[in-house]
This record gives C-alpha cells, sequence and structure tokens, in this order.
C-alpha cells in the first residue's frame, strides 16, 4: 500500500512526464537554446516538485509555466550566461534548406533571439503558447498593460528583424 508521499511522488511523476517536452519547447522558444531550455525546464519541475502540495491539479500546467518563466528571467540576469555568450549577434550565415517552413522558422527564432527577454516571453506567450492578454499577464507576474505595450513592442521590433536582408540563423 503507497503512503500518502509515495502518492504524491508519483502524481508529481506523471505530470512532469505529461508536461516536459512541451516545457523544454516553451523554454527554448524563450531562450534560444536546447541546452538552456532543458536546464531552466529542469530547475522548474524542482521548484514545482517542492510547491506541489499546494498547488491545485487544474492550475498545475499554469503555474509551472509561470516558473520556467521565471527561472527563464531569473537566467538572463545570471552572469555566467552572459560570459557563454561571445556576443549579442550570431555570425551571419545562409541556410541552405530546401524547405521554406524552415527557413522561416529559422529566422523567426533567430529574430526572437535579438528581442529583449521580457518582449520575447510575452510574444512567446501570447502567440506561441496562445494565451489571452490576462494568462500572459499572469504568467509573468505583471499588469496586462505591460503585456499589451511588451507585446505591441515585440511585434514592431520583430516586424523591423525580419524585414532586414540579413537575420542570423541558429544552426
Amino acid at each position: 500500500m503507497k503512503t500518502e508521499e509515495q502518492q504524491r511522488e508519483a502524481e508529481f511523476r506523471s505530470f512532469a512526464t505529461a508536461q516536459r517536452d512541451s516545457l523544454r519547447r516553451y523554454a527554448y522558444l524563450l531562450c534560444g537554446d536546447w541546452y538552456e531550455a532543458d536546464d531552466i525546464v529542469q530547475k522548474a519541475l524542482t521548484k514545482m516538485f517542492a510547491a506541489w502540495r499546494r498547488v491545485e491539479p487544474g492550475g498545475a500546467p499554469a503555474y509551472v509555466r509561470r516558473i520556467v518563466t521565471n527561472v527563464y528571467f531569473s537566467h538572463r540576469r545570471l552572469t555566467w550566461v552572459r560570459r557563454e555568450r561571445a556576443s549579442d549577434q550570431l555570425p551571419v550565415r545562409r541556410v541552405d534548406r530546401p524547405q521554406e517552413a524552415v527557413e522561416t522558422r529559422l529566422e523567426l527564432i533567430a529574430a526572437l533571439d535579438r528581442l529583449p527577454p521580457r518582449q520575447r516571453a510575452t510574444l512567446v506567450l501570447r502567440f506561441w503558447e496562445q494565451l489571452s492578454v490576462d494568462e500572459t499577464a499572469a504568467a509573468m507576474g505583471c499588469s496586462t498593460g505591460t503585456v499589451k505595450s511588451q507585446s505591441a513592442k515585440g511585434i514592431a521590433k520583430m516586424r523591423d528583424l525580419l524585414t532586414d536582408p540579413v537575420v542570423p540563423a541558429r544552426a
């Protein structure tokens, strides 16, 4: 017979297994690096496990997404993350891909990579995760006005970056 603690652990494992891929993709869109995304998700799930007793099951996905967002912002403030990146700009490379959709996706991700962290998070939450303004504000811990202004600024910057003939692309 399982103890209450073992039952909670089993529930968390099931939740983490079901959410991990989605969280990893979300973290990647925020930071632009699969390895950093893995670190962010691991830290977020660790924090989620510590709070698991207090989390309502229906609100768990939104709560863990908020943790991922906060961990991403925290990563951006860490000096070791900045030291790992030699420059703000990646070298210009031509992507020779026959699939137009792949090139477009790479250009979008490269342009996202050049946005400030809050604008990037806002655009990913609003348009990739398809959250409402209120849900995005809750996930980011800010007001709806901030979400609207960050969205407008982010979209304007993306337009500028995507009309630029040279957009660096990640390999």
